[in-house]
């Protein structure tokens, strides 16, 4: 039961991460934000390079972890621009749909029997997310239809994919091409500061003297959700190496329901029960489907 409790504080680190993520964004954009944490997580990740097993690095498992990052890079980003226009308690518990993503695209693409728990699972994962974006239970086509109308709630579905394709990359480097937990988590903090300091290079992001007073303010704030980022990024690592990626998400994802319960007291967001119960369906949701 080791990789349960490794899971479990992957979820608590990073439900912290998210909050104090959301403190941050008041202040800064997106894109500065996620450029300067990528590179205080790669300060942070130097005594790691110590503990790596260079015989077991190839320009084969370099290169997959490259596209992984860049795929998670991408994610990262979609998840602060939602984190920074939405209430936490909205944002985060979107994010725990990925499992039936997966489960409806198996389904549609690789003709994919669905079962019984993951049929219950869906209906569980529509119900949560109908109590989580509806006004009204009269109005019931609305609660689905944000997702057309709000930019915000699209970057969250583009997340969802691109996290998808993230875990299933980690399991293909930790277990076919031998990658070991602490050589993934160093060198994937490498092609984060490089994929975001292209990004905000090239999208020619000006740092105004108040920009910069800004970051010098938040930096505290920021070092400390880089240890938390690369806590549970790390032990999220480890516990794909011991169990499988399933096992381990379902138990991650647990990470919303502290998030919304913590976050939305902190940053008083409206309707936080209604936002509880509906967390608590998407939650059995994604474990019912990931059960297997």
């Amino acid at each position: 039961m080791t990789w349960f409790f490794v899971a479990l504080l992957s979820s608590f680190l990073s439900a912290f991460a998210a909050i104090t993520q959301k403190k941050v964004l008041f202040e800064l954009k997106p894109l500065e934000f996620s450029f300067f944490l990528s590179v205080v997580n790669l300060f942070f990740s130097i005594p790691l390079f110590f503990f790596i097993s260079y015989d077991t690095i190839t320009f084969q498992n370099l290169s997959v972890l490259f596209i992984k990052s860049l795929i998670g890079a991408l994610a990262f980003l979609c998840v602060m621009n939602a984190l920074k226009n939405l209430q936490i308690s909205n944002a985060l518990p979107l994010l725990a749909l990925t499992p039936g993503f997966v489960a409806v695209f198996a389904f549609i693409f690789l003709d994919e029997n669905l079962t019984y728990y993951e049929i219950v699972g869906l209906i569980s994962l529509i119900v949560g997310t109908y109590i989580l974006e509806s006004k009204s239970l009269k109005e019931v086509l609305i609660p689905f239809s944000v997702f057309i109308k709000s930019k915000y709630h699209q970057f969250i579905l583009a997340a969802l994919l691109l996290f998808t394709a993230s875990s299933i990359m980690d399991k293909l480097l930790l277990i076919k091409l031998n990658l070991t937990p602490v050589s993934l988590t160093a060198f994937q903090h490498i092609y984060f500061a490089l994929i975001f300091g292209i990004i905000f290079f090239f999208t020619k992001t000006d740092l105004t003297k108040q920009n910069i007073a800004t970051i010098k303010n938040n930096f505290g704030w920021i070092a400390l959700i880089s240890i938390l980022t690369i806590g549970y990024r790390f032990s999220q690592v480890w516990a794909v190496s011991l169990a499988s990626v399933a096992l381990v998400l379902a138990i991650k994802r647990t990470s919303v329901l502290w998030a919304t319960i913590i976050g939305g007291k902190i940053f008083k967001d409206t309707n936080l029960f209604k936002k509880v119960i509906a967390v608590i369906f998407i939650l059995l949701g994604a474990i019912l489907i990931l059960r297997d």
